[in-house]
């Protein structure tokens, strides 16, 4: 076998590997996506639309809790003044996501512009682990999981408009099904987050800005705090990981000598 034939080989078996472990990271988003965007198929349905309107929300607008709120937006015939306020509000955390991953997604190349289309709060807490798979394309391996997470939610999607239309269903309370869903990624970024101060400081604005504002709009004004908070205590938080990273450093060479 040649060198060019080698070459070939070796780059097969990288890109058959990163499909594969691709596939085995997102399995654990398509058993929540699945359910999740039939939740939102049957909501659809039970408001009069058709499955094509849930094929074409989950390839374009592909926001899981938006897409739910979309529902309710549609059926009441909402100016899209008050649709663009609504999608920022809700979506305003992908503002962290893409500051987060602005030096990952550098050199993404053509990938790039689909993975910040595709960026979701699960896609996103499985491109921000520190380790990837051995033997894998690196920016072929965020895409593969991007777009294997979304076909995910488009399936759910369809067939949940698909269910609702077949058989009688009790729709009532599967809209809580996101509300669940953002309370166990809560939990799980609160136990793997070396500082709870950002966490901390969500709750904290948010409750004070509830108190002052009703149900409808008290959102608008609690994000627009959370990131003022955020910005502010970024410069703070760094000067503490630095510490400690210096702190572990020194006993580690206390520990060598």
């Amino acid at each position: 076998m040649n060198k060019r034939q080698q070459g070939t080989t070796e780059n097969n078996s990288i890109q058959k590997n990163t499909i594969k472990q691709a596939f085995i990271s997102s399995l654990p988003v398509m058993a929540g996506y699945i359910v999740l965007g039939m939740g939102f198929g049957i909501l659809l349905q039970d408001k009069g639309y058709t499955w094509p309107w849930a094929l074409l929300m989950g390839v374009t607008i592909y926001a899981g809790s938006m897409q739910y709120v979309a529902v309710d937006l549609l059926a009441a015939g909402a100016s899209l003044i008050s649709v663009t306020l609504m999608t920022i509000m809700v979506q305003i955390r992908h503002l962290f996501y893409g500051i987060t991953l602005l030096k990952k997604y550098e050199k993404a190349g053509k990938y790039k512009p689909y993975m910040i289309f595709g960026l979701t709060d699960e896609t996103f807490s499985l491109v921000s682990r520190p380790e990837l798979p051995e033997n894998v394309d690196e920016f072929k391996y965020y895409f593969y999981l991007t777009m294997m997470n979304h076909s995910y939610w488009i399936i759910g999607d369809v067939l949940g408009v698909i269910l609702g239309s077949s058989f009688a269903f009790n729709s009532r309370g599967v809209d809580f099904a996101m509300t669940a869903l953002f309370v166990v990624i809560f939990v799980e970024q609160w136990e793997k987050a070396k500082s709870h101060i950002p966490a901390l400081t969500g709750i904290v604005i948010t409750a004070v800005c509830r108190l002052l504002f009703d149900a409808d709009t008290f959102l608008i004004p609690s994000m627009i705090g959370i990131t003022v908070a955020l910005f502010l205590e970024k410069r703070w938080l760094k000067r503490d990981e630095r510490s400690e990273e210096l702190s572990e450093q020194a006993k580690e060479g206390v520990n060598h000598d």
